[in-house]
């Protein structure tokens, strides 16, 4: 069970009209490193903590997503991109997860030249043809950030995972208050649709902290995930 959450959370983790509105900052940022630490949890129940991290060598961006529960089980996205003129440029996309002794692994690379996307998942490899501007499941949260940033979303995104790349939306439902162990925060509420029913992805990003997700709930048929956020550094208003 623990390592279907944190797989799960990872999206959950790393998302129409224009959402800048009355009442928030209007001050921006450039894409900036931050690092945000969360509790997760599963039906409500408190499972363990974890992290988003966006750092930056040289040219290449890193966003790395990291959760463990105890010592049952761990998960770790990283996501490496380029970022030129508001626009990511994915490049590679890796999962590891383990539970007690099991051992998963997931892999995508984004081949812009040949115009291909190759993915790998514990042996299985499959090859989907390019799509224009896709991201995939980590970074999707990057670039929904910037695009508020800059005035609204787009009417859909290409997402790309194991088995497809997909074109999925990403929808404002209003303004909302969200307390949290590192404060209260004035929010976007932000839904991501999906194409299967009984799925519902929500973020709460929070201008103040660069559209930072200060929440996050996932909710799959009976079963739902969570992420609220206990620390930050980065950039704030």
């Amino acid at each position: 069970m623990a390592n279907h959450v944190l797989k799960k959370m990872g999206m959950a983790a790393s998302v129409s009209t224009a959402l800048f509105m009355a009442g928030f900052s209007s001050q921006t940022f450039a894409m900036s490193p931050f690092q945000a630490s969360y509790q997760f949890n599963y039906n409500g129940k408190n499972l363990g903590s974890a992290t988003r991290t966006l750092s930056k060598t040289g040219n290449q961006w890193s966003y790395v997503f990291a959760a463990k529960a105890g010592v049952i089980a761990s998960a770790t996205e990283t996501s490496r991109f380029s970022f030129n003129d508001g626009k990511i440029g994915s490049s590679s996309f890796s999962r590891s997860s383990k539970i007690l002794v099991h051992n998963n692994t997931m892999s995508i690379n984004f081949n812009p030249s040949a115009k291909t996307i190759n993915t790998k998942k514990d042996g299985d490899t499959r090859s989907f043809a390019w799509k224009a501007g896709v991201l995939d499941e980590l970074n999707a949260e990057l670039q929904i950030r910037e695009d508020l940033k800059s005035g609204g979303l787009k009417s859909s995104y290409y997402i790309a995972d194991h088995s497809e790349v997909e074109s999925r939306r990403f929808i404002k439902q209003g303004a909302e208050k969200i307390k949290t162990n590192y404060g209260t925060f004035d929010t976007i509420k932000v839904v991501l649709k999906h194409n299967k029913p009984n799925r519902d992805t929500i973020f709460w990003l929070a201008p103040k902290l660069d559209y930072l997700p200060v929440k996050v709930t996932h909710q799959d048929k009976d079963k739902s995930y969570g992420l609220l956020l206990t620390g930050y550094k980065g950039p704030t208003s």
